[in-house]
C-alpha cells in the first residue's frame, strides 16, 4: 500500500513557459541598420526626433529605461523612421555625447539631472530690471557651463530699464561675451541681430529666470514658434513658468536654439567644490600663497590679500565675494538666490 507521502509524478501537470525555453542573455542586438536621429523634444514617454529632413516620433526600448534620453542627443532608431502619421520608432542606442549641461534640485542633492545634450553653448538669459538681476544665480550657470566645456552667453534684456553697463562690472574679469537686448514699443527687438550673430551655426541652450524674456527671445528668433510668455508678479517679483518642457528650434541662418523651462536655482551637487576656483581665472593665481587645504573662505585665505592689492583688477572684490557665496551654498549653507 502506497504511502501517505508518495507521490506519481506522472500525473503533476506543467503549466507550458509561453516564452518558450530558450536562454535568457544579456547580449543585446548591435542594431546595426539603426539610422541616426536628433532628439528635438520630449513628451510623455514619446521623443521626436528629427532624422535627415524629417520628423520621427518614438519610443524608448526597454533596454535604455533606466537611461535619460534628452533633448539634443543623438540616438539610433529602429522599425518605421518614415516619420508618417501614427507610426512609431524605437530609440535602442544613444550615441556619446559630446557634452551635457547637468543640474541638481539644489547643492545637497545627490541625483544630477541631464538638461540637455551636445549643446556649444549656454546662453545665460537675465533682465536688467523687472525682474532684478540675479548675479548668483548668473554664476552658478556660469561655473556649469564651464564644468560641462560649454562656452558661456550672457543675454541682457529690457535694457530700457535698467543700464546695463552696472550690471557687466561684475564680470568684467572674466571676459564674458554678452549682448544686449530690449523691446522697442512696435513689439520688435532691439538688439536681435546681435543676437543671431552669436547663436549662428552654433548649438545653444537658453536659461533663465522665468520672465526675463526668455520665450520673447526665441518666438523672435525663430517666427512661428509661439512660445508661451509670461508676466512677473507684482508682490514677489517673480515671473511664471510658461514653458513646461525643453525643446530644440532650428535657426534659419544655421545652427539651434534650445528653450528650457523657466528656472529658480540651479544646483551645484555634481561640481567639486575644489574646481570652482578654476572657474575664476582672475582669482586662481592668488591661491598659490593660500595655506593648505585652504577652502578659500575662511580667515587666512591669501586670496584677500591678493585682491587688497589690486591683482584682481576693479571687480575683483566683487568676483572674491561670489566665489565665496557659491561656497557656502554649495558646502550646505544655502542662500536665497
Amino acid at each position: 500500500m502506497p504511502g501517505r507521502y508518495d507521490y506519481d509524478e506522472s500525473k503533476i501537470g506543467v503549466r507550458p513557459n509561453r516564452r518558450g525555453t530558450r536562454p535568457r542573455t544579456k547580449d543585446r542586438p548591435a542594431h546595426e541598420d539603426a539610422v541616426i536621429g536628433m532628439v528635438t523634444g520630449v513628451d510623455r514617454g514619446r521623443w521626436t526626433c528629427l532624422v535627415d529632413d524629417h520628423v520621427v516620433t518614438a519610443m524608448r526600448a526597454r533596454e535604455l529605461r533606466r537611461s535619460p534620453i534628452v533633448v539634443g542627443d543623438r540616438v539610433g532608431l529602429v522599425g518605421d523612421t518614415s516619420g508618417d502619421e501614427g507610426t512609431l520608432a524605437r530609440i535602442v542606442r544613444i550615441e556619446e555625447r559630446e557634452t551635457f549641461l547637468r543640474r541638481t534640485a539644489d547643492d545637497t542633492d545627490p541625483v544630477e539631472r541631464v538638461l540637455v545634450a551636445n549643446a556649444d553653448q549656454l546662453a545665460i538669459v537675465t533682465a536688467l530690471a523687472d525682474p532684478e538681476p540675479r548675479p548668483r544665480m548668473v554664476d552658478r550657470c556660469l561655473v556649469a557651463a564651464y564644468d560641462a566645456e560649454m562656452d558661456p552667453l550672457l543675454v541682457l534684456t529690457k535694457a530700457d530699464l535698467a543700464d546695463p553697463d552696472e550690471f557687466m562690472q561684475s564680470y568684467a574679469g572674466l571676459d564674458v561675451p554678452y549682448v544686449v537686448t530690449e523691446v522697442l514699443p512696435d513689439g520688435t527687438i532691439e538688439g536681435l541681430d546681435a543676437v543671431h550673430e552669436r547663436l549662428a551655426g552654433q548649438t545653444t541652450v537658453l536659461v533663465g529666470h522665468s520672465g526675463v524674456g526668455k520665450s520673447t527671445l526665441v518666438n523672435a528668433l525663430v517666427p512661428g514658434t509661439h512660445r508661451a510668455v509670461g508676466h512677473v508678479n507684482a508682490v514677489t517679483g517673480r515671473g511664471r513658468h510658461t514653458s513646461t518642457s525643453a525643446v530644440a528650434l532650428e535657426l534659419a541662418d544655421g545652427g539651434w536654439v534650445i528653450d528650457t523651462p523657466g528656472v529658480r536655482s540651479f544646483g551645484l551637487a555634481h561640481v567639486d567644490p575644489d574646481s570652482f576656483i578654476d572657474h575664476f581665472p582672475e582669482l586662481a593665481a592668488g591661491t598659490e600663497n593660500c595655506p593648505r587645504g585652504c577652502s578659500h573662505d575662511e580667515e587666512h585665505c591669501a586670496l584677500d590679500a591678493w585682491v587688497a592689492e589690486g591683482h584682481a583688477g576693479p571687480s575683483g572684490a566683487a568676483r572674491l565675494e561670489s566665489l565665496r557665496r557659491l561656497l557656502r551654498s554649495r558646502l550646505g549653507t544655502p542662500e536665497e538666490e
